[in-house]
């Protein structure tokens, strides 16, 4: 097979049918293993793959879950278009209301401004809702579900789930288990016509129950799984939205928004609903989700009109909310839509590999025992039955064998069991605070070699409180700024108050109430610690524009007019970038004097000492401007820039954000899982490294950089710099990008968080995205493949260990299902060889099947991780399936069962003296040979457990599922044999044959131990070609060789690049 790779982590580009990228891969791809797979069950095997028939994105945006050029939007816009006018006037609002929901309907549909103004603008839109535009609604349950009831929820009527019918009709698809029906409907008839109404229907009656049985605990399980995608489904459609009720900021779910609601919008966020600007400053959003434009749209008085589901693309604001779920076009589209997360994996294609490769094989052996019983029977027996109707009957029987060895033979269970692993993972993963968007990336993270991870929020808590601040020249502990000039204080808490995108409630208690992002609250809780009268002076004061806080310039501006006619505009942002700003500074009398270089200096020292203290540096520093720079009109105020330079340096505040407990453990565990924690963060390069220092992240010989210094590299050298790079501070999303695609260049599996609108790009652009459920905005949501919802490393540690757990327990499931195939099929294909009397018929045939498929796949794949997971080197996507360790274990397991299974076919009567006349001694031994290969199923399952481990009892009383199997197993297995034996064709066995079925089965448990001891080659033996072994030997030596250079290179990296006259920062 011809291979090229892309180089690094990206995907190997490969003519095999059976790989598929994790991430965006080609139709053509998924069309090609689809038809290549051979399946019994069409409706079962592909029920959770991507409908190929269904429009997909293309670009990150697109994929983000955007509705761009959707059909259903397309009729919605069309429909818009063609609608009669409607006397919508004559309807009479509801009780307490001046409008009702059809009037607020038309007019956000129409984007009617004239329409606006009849009802007397926003405010008056507000009157007619009994809506307070500064304190939104009552936050009162009874007046909550008054207009509830009035106007609608936030929610729209969804396409019914599957029903259990679905899937049992589903189940009833597979093409041999209707085959085995005809023939049980053929044998029972013809059974009670040769053999008599009272004996005759045995036969057809046990093939059909045993057919029914499989597949109504396969329709159980099946719809067990659908039931935990749609909670998950469910749980992702459940966005957080900000609202101001009774005058308070809260969080409340998209699903209990209403009409009147005040909900605050921010750069990243979903317009939760239909409504308009109530205020805001520079808000533009993006409406291609419902109009197909790509162009922001600017909202402001001329254009309040605000579409749920567009995002916002810059700016803040408040909007009012006038049209919720059904009532809004966004909810029209939501309820023509089914909700799909179905899409397979790249285990999931390569498990459908190994079960087409098994799958023939079966086949072929199934052809082969069916024509020489078939020969068989008519070379010796046929010439002594004279009747047809027997000859037919026989036929039938030797054909249902022939089919159930198929039946056995083609794992169906084998890529549904990524399935079940995954469902169950995935519940288990939500209450370990990780939130699964996209299936492969479960697998996926059990293959991660690096990840760049923030700092703010997920290395550290987010409580941040400020404890240092140097104000008028002196640095201060905390709130210490009494001595403060009255003019400094003013100026300093203007700054604090209006340049802020958070908010400050007194509760009915007195309480101070603080809200927004955790910077903002910090610096707004140190202003009313130093006496700041939040109300007061903000009621003195009239914003005239507001420049929002973005991730590249890393400010946040603000211009006001004050009472007495002045005008400032105020500045805020990373302490060193908003210094070089300044060319003033405010000394302790209050006046402005220039900032001279040594007190640059000064400066830089002050924020310095800050950040080698761990302490993020936030700079506040304003202009007085005239009247004349302010512009007169709306017009004029969108496109003014705010003066940049000049600025007079207020204050440098120290705010301190501690690391979370656990978090220094948590690295450890990577590091020695061979994974390499990098931080990524837009913060001071001192700051970042006393941080990394302290979660354990930064080593001796790596190395912390600016993102400035690592973008301005050459893509050689920024090649051999990002191996050992650790930290990059002062980063744009951008800086993260470029240092994601060169980590995958070096061959990495790279997982990133991020959390701002900027980051969608890397986040999309990593093998996983992982974005944070607290402080993330939803476009960062949308382009993540993970959502961590308590935005907590520690969390992603443990994603890592599912991720391993999930590869473990298909691997589990691998080595014990094989090992029945190749059982099953040798001793039959052995026993068809010598005569017609096959030890294991059709029914028998369909039980172990139910053993292997669904009750192996319960069993097995939902084994909880491990620790010693976290021991292992990642597990490289390219590595088989199929480990030497299994090849061992399977082997020999078979070679043991086939060998006592044989020897009891052949010898069985003798080694067990066993008396009576030749049918009973055959149907004794057949039965200890049943009864014996299924006993080995159950302790060969308790082998499977730990594939490498000498003691496989460890921890098997915690999987409460896995013993229930065993347990439930059994006791059917006694049923069957006992109570059950003319529909099996057993007979009942004394307790001391019993106990040798039993003795056979533990001795594989031994035999297992055994097997262990003997060591295997680390280098792939089997189900590689020599392509694969050579790219496998290439990644794993170019490991070896980063793992044994990478000292050398650290001590390298500084001479190399002061050669380049580039400026580094490197850690010794």
């Amino acid at each position: 097979m011809e291979r090229s790779e892309k180089g690094g982590g990206a995907d190997i580009e490969s003519t095999d049918v059976f790989e598929i990228p994790g991430k965006d891969s080609p139709i053509d791809k998924l069309r090609r293993w689809r038809k290549a797979t051979l399946v019994l069950n069409a409706a079962r095997r592909f029920r959770y793959t991507l409908d190929l028939k269904r429009p997909r994105s293309k670009s990150w945006d697109e994929k983000s879950g955007r509705f761009r050029c959707n059909p259903p939007v397309q009729r919605l816009q069309s429909n818009r278009r063609s609608i009669h006018p409607v006397d919508i006037e004559s309807r009479p609002p509801p009780e307490g209301f001046g409008i009702n929901p059809q009037q607020l309907a038309s007019l956000l549909r129409d984007k009617n401004t004239d329409l606006l103004k009849q009802y007397g603008g926003v405010e008056g839109i507000a009157k007619h809702l009994s809506v307070d535009l500064e304190k939104g609604i009552k936050d009162d349950p009874d007046e909550l579900e008054r207009r509830k009831i009035t106007f609608g929820a936030n929610t729209y009527p969804k396409k019914p789930s599957k029903s259990f019918f679905l899937f049992l009709w589903e189940s009833c698809q597979d093409k041999t288990l209707i085959i085995l029906m005809l023939c049980a409907t053929l044998s029972l008839v013809m059974g009670m016509v040769t053999d008599g109404p009272k004996n005759g229907w045995y036969d057809g009656a046990s093939i059909a129950f045993a057919v029914i049985l499989v597949i109504f605990v396969t329709s159980i399980t099946d719809y067990r799984q659908s039931l935990e995608f749609q909670s998950l489904s469910d749980e992702n459609s459940n966005i957080q939205v900000q609202v101001i009720r009774g005058g308070r900021r809260q969080k409340v779910s998209i699903h209990t928004l209403i009409v009147g609601d005040l909900a605050l919008l921010n750069i990243g966020d979903q317009v939760p609903a239909d409504g308009v600007l109530a205020k805001g400053h520079s808000l533009s959003v993006d409406e291609s989700s419902m109009t197909g434009e790509s162009d922001p749209v600017r909202i402001d008085s001329k254009n309040p009109f605000l579409l749920g589901g567009c995002k916002v693309d810059d700016g803040y604001g408040v909007m009012l909310v006038t049209g919720v779920g059904i009532n809004t076009e966004w909810g029209q589209v939501m309820a023509t839509l089914s909700e799909d997360i179905a899409e397979e994996t790249p285990l999931q294609v390569r498990l459908n590999g190994v079960a087409t490769f098994v799958g023939k094989i079966g086949l072929s052996v199934a052809a082969i025992v069916f024509i020489m019983l078939f020969i068989r029977y008519f070379v010796q027996d046929f010439r002594h039955t004279d009747k047809p109707l027997i000859v037919v009957k026989r036929i039938v029987g030797i054909f249902s064998v022939a089919v159930t060895i198929v039946v056995v033979a083609v794992p169906e269970g084998l890529p549904l069991a990524v399935t079940l692993t995954l469902a169950y993972s995935m519940k288990k993963m939500m209450a370990d605070q990780c939130l699964i968007r996209h299936l492969p990336a479960c697998e996926t993270m059990g293959s991660v070699t690096t990840i760049c991870t923030d700092k703010t929020g997920t290395l550290t808590m987010n409580q941040m409180t400020v404890v240092k601040a140097f104000v008028a020249g002196e640095l201060r502990e905390g709130d210490e700024v009494s001595s403060v000039q009255d003019t400094v204080k003013s100026l300093l808490l203007d700054g604090i108050i209006h340049n802020s995108s958070g908010s400050v409630f007194k509760s009915e208690e007195g309480a101070w109430e603080v809200s927004g992002s955790p910077t903002e609250k910090a610096i707004l809780e140190w202003g009313l610690k130093i006496g700041m009268e939040y109300e007061t002076l903000k009621s003195k004061a009239t914003v005239l524009h507001v420049e929002a806080f973005n991730s590249v310039k890393k400010r946040a501006g603000v211009a006001i007019k004050l009472e007495n006619g002045e005008a400032y505009v105020h500045w805020k942002g990373a302490a060193e970038i908003i210094l070089e700003l300044c060319n003033k500074w405010v000394n302790k009398d209050g006046t402005e004097s220039s900032l001279t270089e040594e007190k640059v200096e000064e400066f830089k020292a002050v924020i310095a000492g800050m950040a080698a203290a761990s302490l993020r540096c936030v700079a506040l520093a304003y202009t007085k401007i005239g009247l004349a720079e302010v512009p007169q009109s709306e017009e004029e105020t969108t496109n003014w820039k705010m003066p940049e330079t000049g600025l007079v340096l207020s204050s440098i505040v120290g705010i301190k954000d501690p690391c979370r407990p656990g978090v220094r453990e948590a690295v450890a565990t990577c590091q020695l899982a061979g994974i390499k924690v990098r931080m990524v963060t837009g913060d001071n390069l001192l700051t970042a490294k006393a941080i990394a220092q302290e979660c354990g992240i930064l080593t001796l010989n790596g190395v912390a950089v600016e993102g400035k210094t690592f973008r301005d590299l050459t893509d050689q050298d920024r090649l051999l710099f990002a191996q050992n790079l650790e930290v990059m501070a002062r980063s744009s999303p951008t800086d993260k990008l470029l240092l994601v695609r060169t980590l995958k260049k070096l061959g990495h599996v790279v997982a990133v968080t991020g959390d701002g609108t900027n980051d969608a790009p890397a986040l999309h652009e990593s093998d996983i995205g992982l974005a944070m459920g607290i402080a993330g905005t939803e476009v960062a949501k949308e382009s993540a493949d993970v959502i961590i919802l308590d935005d907590n490393f520690t969390s992603v540690v443990k994603l890592v260990r599912w991720g391993r757990g999930v590869y473990a327990n298909i691997q589990k499931f691998i080595q014990f299902q094989l090992t029945v195939n190749v059982v099953a099929l040798t001793i039959n294909f052995v026993a068809a060889c010598r005569s017609e009397n096959v030890p294991l018929n059709a029914v028998q045939l369909l039980w172990v099947n139910l053993i292997m498929d669904t009750l192996g796949a319960l069993a097995l794949a939902t084994e909880p991780p491990t620790d010693e997971l976290m021991k292992r080197s990642p597990v490289g996507r390219r590595d088989p399936l199929i480990t030497n360790i299994m090849w061992r274990n399977i082997f020999g397991q078979a070679v043991y069962q086939i060998t006592v299974s044989l020897i009891l076919y052949f010898s069985g009567p003798v080694v067990l003296r066993l008396k009576g006349t030749p049918t009973t001694i055959n149907a004794l031994n057949n039965t200890i040979i049943f009864n014996s290969f299924v006993f080995c199923q159950l302790f060969n399952e308790i082998n499977s457990r730990k594939p490498d481990k000498l003691n496989v009892l460890k921890g098997i009383f915690r999987n409460r599922l896995f013993c229930g199997v065993l347990i439930v197993t059994t006791v059917l297995q006694v049923l069957i044999v006992e109570f059950l034996k003319n529909f099996f064709k057993t007979t009942k066995l004394s307790w001391q044959y019993w106990l040798v079925c039993i003795g056979i089965g533990f001795v594989g448990l031994i035999i297992g131990l055994l097997i262990k001891l003997i060591p295997v080659p680390q280098k792939p033996c089997f189900g590689m070609t020599s392509k694969k072994k050579h790219l496998w030997h290439r990644r794993h030596s170019k490991r070896e060789s980063h793992s044994r250079h990478g000292s050398s290179m650290s001590r390298n990296l500084q001479q190399n690049f002061m050669e380049k006259k580039v400026t580094l920062q490197i850690t010794n």
